[in-house]
């Protein structure tokens, strides 16, 4: 395993770590479905035990996922092993019963039931979540102060930022000074990390780090579906009725993912490789989170260490999803 330090942070962490938003299992928010399929929490152990073997030290979850699900079965798994290892969560999405889960008290109350559900008694990375702090922006300057409070306090050692548009992170960024910043990457889509675009510039500027979710475009890139059977997925998965998954998209990608099995080998742990290591190619990129359910596909995401990927390599995948 290879580390790389997030921008100014004294975190090293896994060049490949482990996103949790799978340990969440069925879930909604305000009525609206935010999960996935449930998991086995003897094969999630299997799954993580078999990371940290491996050398993965970074976990990232968040309190919505599961409701805190994630948190307490990711604390179970770990054990005293949690010293071992970076965690980090979020909040931002689960308001409970407040106006808006970025009401400081909310954020407080979040932190501190987070540190109670992974029992740590700090948080190494706490992320806001997503770039929307009300109408107008109303809570984010008293958002702000509040988990720079909770820092002094030693809760949490450093802060980040997920958000979902360029937009987002261009006003965010001065006003939170994130240590890291959050958001989807995949080969199909790298605008975030990619030289040139906003956010990248906000990355160079301010030394920070981006960590990937997504970064298997939820499978996508590993062509595991099938244009003439799409996916169905159950209620309370935030993947039920999405268009990334119809058999519009399917057939659309299909014949770039046949470029890949063709030129890189057509195996699971062959396109995970090519998935992971495009990622890792770019400098600015701390680590990749890809999801997990089982043990397996914790295997095929770690057949893809320390096989980088050649300028010629990197360049052929650029190409086969470059917009047209």
């Amino acid at each position: 395993m290879q580390y790389r330090k997030l921008g100014k942070t004294e975190l090293n962490v896994s060049e490949i770590s482990l996103g949790c938003w799978t340990l969440g299992g069925l879930n909604w928010v305000n009525g609206q479905p935010n999960g996935w399929a449930n998991v086995d929490e003897g094969e999630a152990a299997q799954a993580i035990n078999y990371a940290i073997e491996n050398g993965v030290n970074h976990f990232d979850n968040a309190d919505v996922y599961g409701n805190g699900k994630a948190e307490r079965m990711l604390a179970r798994i770990l054990g005293s092993r949690t010293k071992d290892v970076s965690i980090a969560t979020k909040i931002g999405w689960f308001p409970g019963t407040a106006a808006n889960a970025y009401e400081p008290q909310h954020i407080r109350h979040q932190c501190e039931q987070s540190l109670v559900n992974l029992k740590r008694e700090y948080i190494d990375l706490y992320y806001f979540h997503h770039g929307y702090f009300g109408d107008n922006d109303e809570y984010l300057d008293d958002a702000v102060e509040m988990i720079y409070r909770l820092k002094e306090e030693g809760k949490i050692r450093f802060i980040g930022q997920s958000a979902y548009s360029h937009e987002d992170f261009m006003k965010l960024v001065p006003k939170v000074k994130p240590d890291v910043l959050q958001s989807w990457a995949h080969a199909m889509d790298d605008k975030f990390i990619v030289d040139g675009t906003p956010t990248r510039k906000l990355l160079e500027e301010y030394k920070m780090s981006f960590v990937a979710f997504s970064p298997l475009a939820q499978g996508l890139l590993l062509g595991k579906y099938d244009k003439n059977n799409p996916p169905q997925f159950a209620e309370g998965d935030h993947r039920r009725g999405s268009q990334k998954f119809s058999r519009e998209n399917l057939e659309n990608i299909e014949s770039k993912i046949s470029r890949l099995k063709e030129h890189f080998g057509s195996s699971v742990e062959d396109l995970a490789r090519v998935a992971l290591q495009y990622l890792l190619k770019y400098n600015v990129v701390g680590t990749v989170i890809p999801g997990f359910r089982n043990l397996h596909q914790v295997k095929v995401n770690l057949s893809a260490l320390n096989k980088p990927l050649t300028d010629d390599e990197f360049n052929f995948v650029k190409n086969i999803f470059a917009k047209n």
